[in-house]
Parts: C-alpha cells; structure tokens; sequence
C-alpha cells in the first residue's frame, strides 16, 4: 500500500474521489440554499454537511499517511453512500445527480481502499 512515504495508485484515487465529493457536496450545499423549499431540508443539508467533511478529513488523513486512515475509509464510505442515497432522490435535479455520482465513487474508492491489507 505504502512506498518510502509515497501513497500508493489506489490511495491516491481515493484521495481523489474524496476531493471530488468534498467539493462537490460543497457546492450542492450552495446550490440547495439558493433553490430554497425542498432542496433545504434538514436531512438533505445533514447529509451534505456531514459527507462535506468527512470527506475532506479521509483524504488529509491518506494523504498525511495516519494509522486511523483505513478506519476512517470505512466510515467515510458509510457516510458517502447515505449522501448519495439523500441526492438520488432529486434526481430530476442535475446538480444533485451530479452530486450523488460523485458520492457514490466516493464510496466505492472508500470501500475498496479500506479492504486492502495495511
């Protein structure tokens, strides 16, 4: 998994995924506001804020090498799928298919990434 300090291919593509989603749901959060009535709901909002974060937390923990990093994979990709699972429901909407797409890779880099032996 890890070279002299340097992340491997698949730690680094799930630093990736965890970027995309992190700045992803973060403009979603924007665009939700903005639209107002259903877009605000409170599950809605949890689900981006709580994804919004946690995503950007497992990628500095990758990217910093952490011990806790696969741990923290495994949660993000719990996380990642309930935040796409909340966008798929307007998925008449294009920016949150947009955003339950990128969750979704998210989640899947997380999972794959925290199945790998340490």
């Amino acid at each position: 998994m890890r070279t002299e300090g340097q992340m491997s291919p698949e730690m680094q593509r799930c630093v990736d995924a965890c970027m995309e989603s992190h700045s992803s749901c973060e403009q979603t959060m924007s665009y939700c506001l903005k639209k107002g009535g259903r877009f605000v709901d409170m599950a809605m909002m949890g689900a981006l804020m709580d994804c919004s974060d946690i995503t950007r937390l497992c990628a500095d923990m990758m990217m910093r090498q952490s011990p806790m990093a696969m741990d923290m994979a495994r949660m993000c990709a719990q996380v990642a799928t309930k935040c796409a699972e909340a966008c798929m429901t307007m998925t008449d909407d294009a920016t949150m298919k947009r955003c339950a797409e990128k969750c979704k890779a998210c989640a899947e880099a997380c999972k794959a990434m925290a199945a790998m032996p340490a």
